[in-house]
């Protein structure tokens, strides 16, 4: 199952884990990417920086997430 994320604006990888619940701080996003594995659209990923785009699919812990930006109209 995929879990859709609708996002007002850009957010970074780190940004997204700690808006999850995954980390608890954005501090802790680059010692929790070297150590669990992250996949982007099916490539492994370790920069917490790395803005996620329209229709990224994310794989984290086993989950899937695909990110949406609500539009503006």
């Amino acid at each position: 199952m995929i879990n859709i994320i609708e996002l007002d604006k850009e957010i970074t990888l780190g940004q997204f884990l700690k808006s999850e619940g995954i980390i608890s701080t954005g501090g802790q996003a680059k010692w929790y990417l070297q150590d669990h594995p992250v996949v982007l659209n099916g490539e492994p990923e370790n920069r917490r920086g790395k803005k996620l785009m329209q229709d990224d699919l994310l794989e984290v812990e086993g989950e899937m997430y695909q990110i949406t930006y609500k539009t503006i109209e």
